[in-house]
């Protein structure tokens, strides 16, 4: 019941991490403006994500727009883009393939079939977790060789957006949920790869022949 407790609490926990993935797939907030200048007064903060990029004005109005052109994006811009996506397919396959081999499900039979589905869908969210971390990495590297480089500009200097956070704590509820399904699972299989046969002990009756109710 303890296993089939925190099966289940792993797969809630890889839900939310997909969930926080597609999130920061579609927020533009990757890089936002860097205020470093004297002046602190500014008319608009900048917003750039692999999407799209926006302008907000000082009196709160918003204009976005989306890249005209995916190849004359930069390739970190690109790598997002796909591994993003591909985060999100897999995240939903991986939702389909714990569901089917819980505990709580009727599915498929109770035994090592049963078992190995789940661990497929334990491997899958933290396969989940390893690619989105690669686009999160990259841009945050970026962000920050940029904004400590004197030969580039104050006013093209950019910081860590909102959408990088949200993607490192989906990072981090993909590959817990993810490893908790897999122990869980496999703890469970080490259980039941054993069984243990019980027997009475073997008595005679009157007549000196062992009674036949005594075996199991």
């Amino acid at each position: 019941m303890t296993s089939a407790a925190l099966e289940i609490l792993g797969l809630g926990l890889g839900i939310l991490g997909w969930v926080g993935v597609i999130l920061a797939c579609g927020l533009p907030m990757w890089q936002v403006s860097a205020f470093i200048d004297v002046n602190i007064v500014v008319a608009q903060t900048i917003w750039e994500g692999l999407w799209m990029n926006c302008v907000v004005q000082s009196t709160g109005q918003m204009q976005c727009k989306v890249y005209d052109s995916i190849l004359a994006l930069s390739p970190e811009v690109q790598a997002g883009r796909a591994l993003t996506v591909i985060v999100a397919l897999l995240g939903l396959v991986a939702l389909m393939v714990t569901v089917v081999g819980a505990q709580c499900t009727n599915c498929i039979r109770p035994g090592k079939m049963k078992s190995r589905i789940v661990i497929a869908g334990g491997a899958i969210y933290i396969l989940c977790g390893v690619l989105v971390l690669v686009p999160l990495c990259w841009f945050a590297n970026i962000v920050i060789s940029d904004f400590y480089d004197p030969t580039v500009p104050p006013s093209q200097k950019r910081e860590m957006g909102a959408a990088l956070y949200i993607g490192w704590a989906a990072t981090a509820l993909l590959l817990f949920g993810g490893c908790l399904i897999c122990c869980c699972s496999c703890s469970q299989r080490d259980e039941t790869s054993f069984p243990v046969k019980y027997s009475a002990p073997r008595r005679p009756t009157s007549n000196g022949e062992y009674d036949k109710k005594n075996y199991v």
